[in-house]
């Protein structure tokens, strides 16, 4: 008697996705009633609007995904969803309690649907992440196209001190959002190819085995780039996240400790002189290291935003106030730059947590993502991306809660702003398209003709 074995194909688990979806958009459908019943006694008026929304272009993006990349990871558009809901949420309390007819929560469920559909439309003109190697260059002539927009007379903007925003009319849009994903997607090309040349033995000083002085250009090109943005522009934030997420590719590619010491000794090296010469990073080292002078409270620019914020925090402390109990109105700009405060002061130590625990799953997701596929450009770009968010989510929690200094950027998904959701909601596309190759079980081994082939690493990367 002869038994037949026949290779069964793994579950795409597209239902899984469905039920996490559907369980994300209740979380935050139960937590808008709450605030509208704490503050007004009765349902919000747009809950259904709001929810059902919400609930749609979930649906939508799950569609998509269920079409052009069964076999995307299926955690991913849940997660993204639920923190997008919660900040939703944060920002319809600060409404009722500022502005109930100027309702900033029906702009953000716009800037989201931006969002979703721009996302959903990469995964369907991108078939293949592969193809983006191809325009390595582009996307550098993109990138700093992008980085250096808001300095152009005429378009630029300069909000509170920091010139990173353009004027298209009837809004502004921060480019750098988009910038860094074109600037991530050229790192992953070029340290592709370079890795080898970058990972040659060179001198070796204590325990480090340094790179040769020749190969030592790209990272000062990077530093030189990040001081130009913080020059120029005086934004931090993206200054700091640029030559970060550089540093850490590099890494990733040559898997030498050497770049993170050099990169380190480069960013201190760079704080310090900017520390100097700069008068706004000045004052901002100055409210980190004490922001409870009275002088520096009274003073334009100075630290009452990171005090109030404090006060509200410790108001909430381990199990927060409740949602609608708080007062995170008093901060400036609770909606924007301190949304971790006004969350944390309102579900506590605890909620935060679990907010962080969101973006852990959703950046090992993406780690996951960069260990599973199988070409050296998806691993490096899968990487770059996650990453990327990881360091956002550290820089913005860091500086609220005085860990390193306030450095301007947006938490992803969570703050209001359409440039930040549109950014982040392309990086998941990104994720999700690289994920759908990393677990189709058929993938062909036959690379697209107009991609270079694999070198020599990347196909001892590959699974037998």
């Amino acid at each position: 008697m002869t038994t037949v074995v026949t290779a069964l194909a793994p579950g795409t688990r597209r239902g899984f996705e469905l039920l996490l979806v559907v369980l994300s958009v209740g979380i935050s459908t139960a937590a808008y009633a709450l605030v509208g019943l704490t503050l007004g006694g009765q349902l919000p008026a747009r809950l259904v609007a709001v929810s059902g929304g919400l609930l749609g272009l979930g649906l939508l993006l799950h569609v998509v995904v269920r079409v052009v990349a069964p076999y995307a990871d299926p955690v991913m558009i849940p997660i993204a969803l639920l923190i997008n809901g919660l900040g939703l949420v944060m920002i319809h309390r600060l409404d009722l309690a500022k502005d109930p007819v100027t309702s900033l929560a029906v702009r953000q469920l716009g800037f989201t649907a931006l969002g979703v559909v721009t996302a959903a439309v990469v995964l369907v003109v991108l078939r293949d992440h592969r193809r983006l190697r191809a325009r390595t260059y582009t996307a550098m002539v993109a990138g700093l196209v992008l980085l250096l927009l808001p300095l152009v007379p005429g378009i630029g903007r300069t909000v509170n001190g920091a010139t990173i925003w353009i004027d298209l009319g009837v809004t502004t849009f921060q480019p750098a959002e988009l910038g860094k994903i074109a600037v991530v997607v050229f790192f992953a090309g070029y340290l592709v190819v370079a890795r080898d040349t970058l990972s040659l033995v060179g001198p070796k000083v204590l325990w480090l085995r340094l790179p040769r002085a020749r190969d030592l250009g790209p990272i000062l090109v990077a530093w030189v780039a990040s001081v130009g943005i913080l020059v120029f522009e005086r934004d931090l934030g993206t200054s700091l996240l640029f030559f970060g997420i550089f540093v850490a590719m590099l890494y990733v590619a040559t898997e030498r400790v050497s770049w993170i010491v050099i990169g380190l000794g480069l960013f201190a090296g760079g704080c310090v002189v900017a520390w100097r010469l700069f008068s706004h990073v000045q004052r901002r080292v100055d409210v980190w290291l004490d922001p409870f002078d009275p002088e520096r409270i009274e003073a334009r620019g100075g630290s009452y935003q990171v005090v109030q914020a404090l006060y509200g925090m410790a108001d909430g402390g381990l199990l927060g106030t409740g949602l609608g109990r708080g007062s995170p109105e008093i901060v400036p700009f609770a909606e924007s730059d301190f949304i971790v405060a006004a969350l944390g002061e309102e579900l506590g130590l605890a909620g935060l947590f679990g907010i962080f625990l969101l973006y852990a799953i959703l950046v090992q997701r993406g780690i996951r993502t960069a260990i599973g596929v199988r070409d050296g450009f998806g691993k490096l770009l899968a990487c770059g991306l996650s990453f990327a968010v990881a360091m956002q989510v550290f820089v913005v929690a860091g500086g609220v809660t005085r860990v390193i200094p306030l450095t301007g950027l947006t938490m992803p998904f969570l703050a209001y702003g359409g440039s930040s959701l549109l950014g982040s909601w392309v990086v998941v596309a990104l994720l999700l398209r690289i994920s759908d190759l990393a677990r189709r079980p058929d993938l062909p081994e036959t690379r697209p003709p107009s991609l270079p082939a694999d070198d020599a690493r990347t196909q001892a990367l590959r699974p037998a």
